[in-house]
């Protein structure tokens, strides 16, 4: 037991799924899992494990932003042995190009947050990256479901309501789009030496100005869910 996650050694699989929302976290425990356990219900932070296709996976909340990611990351990484972390979550778009639920798989996360200058001091710009592992076997399960993913840079924000970003540079400069918590994520694998990928459904676009409903960014990722579970089971199979 840790103090955000209230499970014990061996409840937890090497392989969890984290999305942002503890209610996707259970939709996809619903919906897509069978021999589901709930194992965590602290702050509301719902964590389950079952099985996908015979293959034990975890699936936990992590809330929004870079702080609330770091807590489950770091803990379930240092308290329940987790191997393979994967955020499922919602990004908004740059550009006409990248259309409402168009998957994007995170390369890369730039960041405005000090995570990386508090770590790291003056003099280094660390470049929080996926584990190239991880991304073949999920631009591969694409592949197989005949599903559209677009691959790349995108940046994680430390505020969520910030004038200051110039959004059209990010832009120009190729990033695709905008989230809370990759950066973070990428970095602390890196940090414990585990495999991370954070796998996103455009839920808005801040170039055109379109966005699902709220009802509709917790049930209506479904592409993103298998994706991200035959992603888990290749992870449980190496």
């Amino acid at each position: 037991m840790s103090t955000h996650i209230g499970a014990e050694m061996g409840d937890i699989a090497d392989t969890v799924l984290m999305p942002g929302d503890p209610l996707r976290a259970k939709y996809i425990a619903e919906n897509f899992m069978e021999n589901v356990v709930q194992y965590n219900k602290v702050r509301n932070a719902f964590g389950y494990t079952g099985t996908y296709k015979g293959h034990k996976v975890s699936v936990q909340g992590t809330g929004m932003g870079i702080p609330s990611i770091s807590i489950y990351t770091n803990e379930l990484i240092k308290f329940f042995g987790v191997k393979h972390l994967m955020r499922v979550g919602s990004i908004g778009g740059f550009g006409e190009n990248i259309k409402i639920r168009d998957i994007l798989i995170a390369q890369s996360a730039s960041t405005d947050s000090a995570i990386i200058q508090n770590t790291f001091k003056a003099g280094v710009i660390y470049a929080p990256t996926a584990d190239f592992d991880m991304l073949l076997k999920a631009y591969q399960s694409a592949q197989d479901a005949h599903v559209a993913v677009k691959v790349g840079n995108i940046f994680s924000a430390d505020r969520f309501y910030n004038d200051e970003i110039d959004y059209q540079q990010l832009t120009d400069y190729g990033i695709l789009g905008t989230e809370m918590e990759t950066a973070a994520l990428y970095m602390l694998a890196a940090k414990y030496h585990v495999q991370a990928l954070s796998i996103n459904t455009v839920s808005d676009n801040l170039t055109t100005g379109e966005a699902l409903s709220a009802e509709d960014r917790e049930t209506s990722f479904e592409e993103m869910a298998k994706i991200s579970l035959e992603t888990a089971i290749k992870c449980t199979d190496q």
